[in-house]
């Protein structure tokens, strides 16, 4: 399985990109991550942009404040649930400023809130990225969740 991550905004800072690229370095020792930054615009261009973006047979979580919230251990049996169920693509999408444009939720397959508190997006982009390298340590009964 793949998992593409798309962002909108501007270049991540190099203080968070440094660490984004070793969560992202140690999430490829398991599966190919990628990420695909969109500039911000409106939020209906973003939204179609972003469609551009995803393929038709792609399982897509759309990060919103008003999604589903779950625990680590959560993620993890999601995650796997989606190798198992042989998805070749997991396309986490972070909005931009705004949130996202409702035809990227409606399309969305999940939508998941990271917290109920609100982050900047460049922010987020690192706390996806932890979290979800912490999912895939808990999939493969490594110690890094503790």
């Amino acid at each position: 399985m793949n998992i593409t991550i798309i962002t909108i905004g501007k270049k991540t800072e190099q203080n968070l990109a440094d660490s984004i690229k070793t969560y992202s370095d140690r999430i490829s020792r398991y599966t190919p991550v990628s990420w695909i930054l969109i500039p911000s615009e409106d939020k209906t261009s973003e939204g179609a942009a972003i469609l551009k973006k995803i393929n038709k047979g792609d399982f897509v979580v759309a990060l919103d404040d008003k999604g589903k919230e779950m625990s680590t251990p959560d993620l993890a049996s999601f995650i796997d649930k989606r190798m198992v169920s042989g998805d070749k693509n997991l396309v986490f999408v972070i909005g931009g400023a705004y949130g996202l444009d409702m035809a990227v939720v409606e399309r969305a397959n999940f939508v998941w809130s990271l917290s109920r508190l609100t982050f900047p997006h460049q922010l987020v982009r690192l706390i996806l990225s932890e979290t979800l390298y912490r999912a895939i340590s808990v999939i493969k009964n490594e110690p890094y969740h503790h």
